[in-house]
């Protein structure tokens, strides 16, 4: 077949379609020459050399070639490790910006640039062609008519989040089409169930076209979670039915039309390509050295992120991929946010984690990305990698504190009372400063990666057996307990106790300052049999069973969701420091013991101490407009039954008992001056009459 070429432009990235045919451009500093493969229907290969290169962006351009046509690119160069060159020409690479793929790589030794069982390792080189080891790149057509889609546009405050894996959450579930993929996930069912629990926005992991693991394969196993990426433009074909990248742009624009907004888990910080031992997919094929952060011996490289790799956002051209990225995903596909896995390795430079540093400016100054939702994971594993509270805004962060602080108060554990209130006020000391916002801190108490909420209350220790890795994989410091029974258990005073403790948990997290997270499948009683590192486990155990869902529970989430939602108080963007509001001269945040009295130093010191009181009103400060009256009054007990005195309601009102974790027919009574709070339970009082009013 004959494909003439012309000069073209070396803008866009990637292959473009003009209507008229597809313009070509790929980076690489260090190549020689760039070769375009063009593949038919029958698989046959036609090698085209880049005839243009400006800077370091090659580039040229097809007439006649339409949307369909499959690519990909073979780079020649040096291949000497020790300097940081890997090029091999006999490896098919994935074009960076492919917007579709047809596939995963299949696992096979032709991947690899060298000698796989060579005495020289990766300073051997490799002739054998992985073309037919390797996907496809596809020319798409950019267009798709997204009609009236408006994004929602939610409010932090307003913001609870869902974080679900695609495949996960809609595979056992009885009445989906299509299990597995993005349609199932914008089902009717899904969507209705989401909508009744009250959730506002669905963050996915990953869904970046990623590959699996050797190491994994061998066990039977794969790469569930999909933390592997290689193609950031491209969904991964696995959850696609037809492999059309509109599947997932119509799942985007269902989200939208119930009020839901979409949030992808992103992984910029490494790649599937691991360490130097790894496979040549993409990046180390068209520029290792560019695109990588290298040892001082560049034959090896920097794994902050401890996955082999970390990608060089010191170099322009990395840190334009990225950015790419970003705003391909909001603007072609409609997306509302991203959380940054590793964040804090895309903040080093120089290996270095840096606040001000270019990933977060050119993040923060971006037109596109700055009114999006922007989420960082902050830490990774390099040296001085934990950063929680360190970040600019308008990031927010995944708050591990707040789930271990709340874990181990309701687990018993002794002293916790000054870190739950720390938590319940939304964790000023680490996110107040710099202008914050005391949404900041994303709160959750069980996310992907650990126990589930049932398998929090349900096993003392982990059982990640089925990982194949003799159990030694996954965190040890849970902060969970069993009850006295390790697993399922037919016992009535043991699953009474933690469907209790399940209810104060998840409580607690919806009545705290900060933008709170619920893990797919707890609101339903979820298990994962005590694995708490299930990311190589797509089968059962990873998968959300909604044939076992606990109606009483999901019932219970979605009151206490519903609760937030009517209490402003309880969501504010303001950070509650117990100071006076100019308009009452009340405290916006008031610690008290049972007996009404305020929280005395030695209250806050006592080990044996189970029991706070708190009582919420607007922040001080809150301006004219936004400040509104009333008030609530918190009461987390994990001690025996107990009494507790309110605060005097002021101007003639009353407190009402609106949320009791401990029943479910509440009252409709003004409460007394002092209230009965059973054992192992949080109360919400909600200021009513003349005082709320004022």
């Amino acid at each position: 077949m004959s494909h003439p070429i012309t000069a073209g432009h070396p803008f866009p990235l990637g292959a473009s379609f003009d209507g008229g045919g597809v313009n070509f451009a790929i980076f690489s500093q260090h190549a020689e020459r760039v070769e375009l493969c063009l593949f038919d229907d029958r698989h046959r290969e036609t090698r085209i050399p880049l005839p243009e290169r400006e800077g370091h962006i090659w580039h040229g351009y097809i007439a006649g070639l339409v949307p369909g046509q499959r690519y990909g690119y073979r780079v020649h160069g040096p291949y000497r490790p020790r300097d940081g060159h890997r090029f091999n020409p006999n490896k098919l690479l994935i074009d960076p910006y492919a917007r579709r793929l047809t596939g995963p790589p299949r696992i096979h030794d032709a991947l690899m640039g060298y000698r796989a069982g060579h005495a020289d390792a990766d300073l051997s080189f490799d002739r054998r062609d992985s073309a037919a080891h390797m996907p496809r790149c596809v020319v798409v057509d950019p267009a798709f008519s997204w009609g009236e889609d408006r994004p929602p546009r939610t409010p932090l405050t307003d913001t609870v989040i869902y974080e679900a894996h695609v495949k996960g959450l809609t595979m056992l579930h009885p009445g989906v089409p299509h299990p597995g993929t993005f349609l199932a996930l914008s089902s009717d069912p899904i969507l209705d169930h989401l909508t009744a629990l009250g959730v506002t926005a669905i963050e996915l992991l990953p869904v970046h076209a990623f590959a699996d693991d050797r190491a994994l394969a061998a066990r039977g196993l794969t790469n569930y979670w999909g933390y592997m990426s290689y193609g950031f433009f491209a969904p991964d074909p696995r959850y696609m039915q037809a492999g059309d990248i509109a599947e997932f742009q119509q799942m985007v624009a269902r989200f939208h039309q119930a009020g839901i907004e979409v949030i992808l888990d992103v992984v910029y910080n490494h790649t599937a390509e691991g360490d130097e031992l790894g496979p040549t997919l993409c990046f180390r094929g068209i520029d290792n050295a560019a695109y990588y952060r290298l040892k001082d011996d560049r034959r090896f490289y920097v794994n902050d992120a401890g996955t082999g790799n970390v990608l060089d956002l010191d170099n322009p051209f990395a840190l334009r991929l990225v950015m790419d990225s970003l705003r391909y995903w909001v603007e072609a596909m409609h997306v509302d946010g991203f959380r940054f896995d590793l964040c804090s390795v895309l903040g080093r430079t120089r290996g270095v984690f840096d606040p001000d540093g270019p990933f977060f400016r050119a993040v923060r100054q971006d037109p596109v990305l700055n009114r999006v939702k922007l989420i960082a994971e902050p830490w990774d594993l390099g040296e001085g990698g934990y950063q929680l509270g360190a970040y600019p805004a308008p990031f927010c962060e995944w708050n591990d504190r707040f789930r271990d602080g709340v874990r181990a108060f309701w687990r018993g554990d002794g002293g916790q009372i000054g870190t739950l209130a720390k938590r319940i006020a939304g964790s000023a000391a680490r996110f107040d400063h710099d202008g914050r916002a005391a949404t900041s801190s994303v709160n959750f108490i069980a996310a992907h990666d650990g126990f589930t909420l049932m398998d929090t209350v349900s096993y003392a220790a982990k059982h990640n057996e089925a990982n194949g890795e003799g159990n030694r994989d996954g965190h040890g410091h849970n902060l969970s307990g069993n009850m006295g029974v390790e697993g399922p258990t037919d016992d009535p005073a043991i699953r009474a106790r933690r469907d209790r403790r399940r209810r104060n948990l998840m409580a607690t997290l919806l009545l705290s300052q900060g933008t709170p997270m619920i893990l797919a499948g707890d609101e339903l009683g979820n298990s994962q049999g005590g694995n708490n590192n299930a990311y190589c486990q797509d089968n059962p155990v990873g998968w959300v069973d909604w044939d076992g869902a606990d109606p009483a529970f999901l019932d219970f989430c979605r009151r206490v969701i519903a609760f937030r939602k009517a209490q402003p108080i309880l969501r504010q963007r303001r950070f509650l420091h117990s100071q006076p509001r100019e308009q009452d001269g009340l405290a916006d945040l008031f610690w008290r013991r049972a007996d009404g009295q305020p929280m005395t130093l030695a209250d806050w010191s006592d080990p044996h101490a189970r029991l706070l009181a708190a009582e919420l009103r607007m922040a001080s400060g809150t301006p004219a407009y936004a400040a509104l009256p009333g008030a609530v009054f918190l009461v987390l007990n994990n001690s025996p039954d107990a009494t507790v005195r309110l605060p005097d309601p002021p101007g003639g009102g009353h407190w009402q008992r609106r949320l009791d974790s401990a029943r479910d027919d509440i009252p409709d009574r003004p409460a007394g001056a002092a209230e009965p709070i059973a054992a192992e339970s949080v109360v919400a009082f909600v200021l009513c009459g003349p005082a709320a009013d004022a």
